[in-house]
């Protein structure tokens, strides 16, 4: 497993390498001047200061030096200097990670919760009342837009109802775990729901192929109960489809979640990205991304130890 381990670890650095060439090629593509974009139109500067401002970020160099550079210094830990704000890369993703993280956590543990329990239900109780409302709710779910879905929970539960805070503030888990969870859940729920819907159909589907098999048949023929028999063999064998899907959802989530934190006003890495793809704050989209890319990776590496477990004949390949 170790080795197994170090080989994925060791096949992820070149994805990383290409995907920071090519965040650092499309960044630069977006028409405009980075140092204009910085400055606006209100501040007046001659061309020997903006040769200047451009010398001290390097943008002056030739693109292939440009990201040689900057690959350099980030071998060494230094992600460079925000354009817009003067500060560290890396102290500015690290300060809106943890709010990245939390939301996209309280997304997968919803999506969880409703989507694989749904999906066995409805598998157990295939083309009844509740396995019509189910995948229709899942039609439901994987159509609505977030940022319909998120404006909506908005105006309807905290403008008129006033059951929950409104948005615009962020409280650390650390600090306040209540106020956290509070301020959490609808951008939590707007994000989850598309996932938990897509969970239930690809649970409901794989669950009706496993109680097909013969393996199943044969389990119930012996006369095991069926509480027994969904638990050593169905529900292990079908997580399997499940797994897989959720590794690439719960990954495209910390994507997604740049919707919905502009939405809601959750201070979080992907409301960074789209604040600096604005003001074309180079170095701070490449640490962004980056930065997301290797939660991706990382993610997916868990995913495929968790086959491991799910399923012993990929342990011995």
């Amino acid at each position: 497993m170790s080795r197994y381990l170090a080989q994925r670890l060791l096949g992820a650095i070149p994805t990383l390498i290409g995907i920071s060439l090519l965040t650092f090629l499309f960044i630069r593509l977006i028409p405009g001047d980075a140092i204009a974009a910085r400055l606006g139109t209100s501040t007046a500067l001659s061309p020997e200061q903006l040769a200047s401002l451009r010398a001290y970020f390097g943008l002056d160099q030739p693109l292939l030096v440009q990201y040689w550079t900057w690959l350099s210094s980030l071998l060494r830990g230094d992600a460079g200097y925000s354009i817009r704000t003067g500060r560290p890369v890396l102290v500015e993703i690290t300060e809106r990670l943890p709010a990245t993280l939390e939301l996209s956590a309280a997304a997968a543990l919803i999506a969880i919760a409703l989507g694989i329990p749904l999906g066995l239900l409805s598998a157990v109780r295939s083309r009844s009342r509740l396995d019509v409302a189910a995948r229709i709710g899942g039609l439901i779910g994987l159509s609505l837009p977030s940022f319909w879905l998120g404006t909506l929970i908005i105006v309807l539960f905290s403008l008129y109802l006033r059951w929950l805070p409104n948005t615009g503030g962020y409280v650390d888990f650390v600090h306040d775990p209540l106020a956290n969870l509070k301020l959490l859940l609808f951008p939590g729920i707007t994000l989850g729901l598309g996932l938990a819907a897509a969970t239930m159909r690809m649970t409901r589907s794989a669950m009706l192929d496993v109680l097909s098999a013969d393996y199943v048949r044969t389990a119930r023929a012996k006369g095991l109960r069926p509480a027994i028999v969904l638990r050593r063999h169905v529900l292990k064998n079908g997580l399997i489809v499940v797994v897989t899907l959720l590794g690439i959802q719960v990954g495209q989530l910390l994507g997604g979640a740049v919707v919905v934190e502009e939405i809601f006003s959750v201070p979080g890495v992907g409301r960074m990205l789209l604040t600096a793809i604005v003001q074309r704050d180079y170095a701070l989209v490449q640490g962004g991304v980056l930065a997301i890319a290797i939660l991706f990776v990382a993610l997916n590496i868990v995913v495929d130890l968790l086959y491991g477990y799910l399923d012993p004949r990929i342990r011995l390949a």
